[in-house]
């Protein structure tokens, strides 16, 4: 479960880096992108030490999520604004059914990474209003890039919890 998220928060990071590197730090989508990714590098490093107290080993594929999300992040900005949105808006509604997911099958048996999820999880609910509230529903081809999204982040996860 900790790999998994180490390795999900890792990608996002990488996926703000490449929205930011396109759309830039200032206007209407630096500044949001900005803290966004703040919150993201805060989750991975928490993520971190969870592996490092637990003794679990992060994914391997940590150079491929490296590559992977800084690509996702630069193609959906050059597409448009909209679109870096629309990604936010799938990889965080993704991320926010995985957390629950997880917060159901920890139950009352971990407390302690049960709070630390709840409180992830709910900023990563803020990340999807704030790209809605942005305008990710006018990205073109809103329906098919959001499907497209939340199913290589799906396979993401899967392939994470196994490698």
């Amino acid at each position: 479960m900790i790999r998994v998220d180490h390795a999900g928060e890792f990608g996002a990071v990488r996926i703000y880096d490449g929205q930011i590197a396109v759309l830039g730090r200032d206007g209407r989508y630096g500044t949001d992108l900005l803290h966004m990714r703040a919150q993201e590098r805060e989750h991975h490093a928490r993520f971190s030490e969870l592996l490092t107290d637990r003794n679990v080993r992060p994914t391997i594929l940590l150079p491929l999520w490296h590559a992977a999300g800084f690509a996702l992040g630069v193609t959906t900005a050059l597409m448009s604004p909209e679109a870096a949105m629309a990604c936010t808006e799938a990889v965080e509604d993704t991320v926010v059914q995985h957390y629950d997911d997880q917060l159901a099958s920890l139950g009352a048996n971990e407390p302690d990474l049960s709070a630390i999820v709840q409180r992830i999880r709910d900023e990563e609910l803020e990340h999807r209003d704030q790209a809605v509230e942005a305008g990710s529903h006018h990205a073109p081809g809103h329906a098919f890039l959001y499907g497209a999204i939340r199913l290589g982040c799906r396979i993401a996860i899967a392939i994470s919890k196994r490698i």
